[in-house]
């Protein structure tokens, strides 16, 4: 899952090398926190959030898959 987040995030922003996918495992869900270049927020948060949805909505299919379940966090 995290290596699914990090090939969508960098082919989304202008500098794909500072794209950062950090796992947490909490009890029965896993938090990524997606960490972009700060110019690159817009991009990956798009137009009234909809990329960040759909990036969620991708992520929690993936995670349904294995069973688990996948909160995506995007830091500043």
């Amino acid at each position: 899952m995290q290596e699914f987040l990090e090939f969508i995030a960098r082919r989304l922003v202008q500098n794909p090398d500072d794209v950062t996918v950090l796992r947490e495992d909490k009890d029965e869900k896993i938090v990524f926190r997606l960490q972009v270049a700060e110019q690159d927020i817009g991009k990956v948060i798009g137009r009234n959030g909809r990329t960040a949805q759909a990036l969620r909505i991708l992520l929690a299919a993936v995670a349904a898959r294995e069973g688990k379940r996948a909160i995506l966090e995007i830091a500043d």
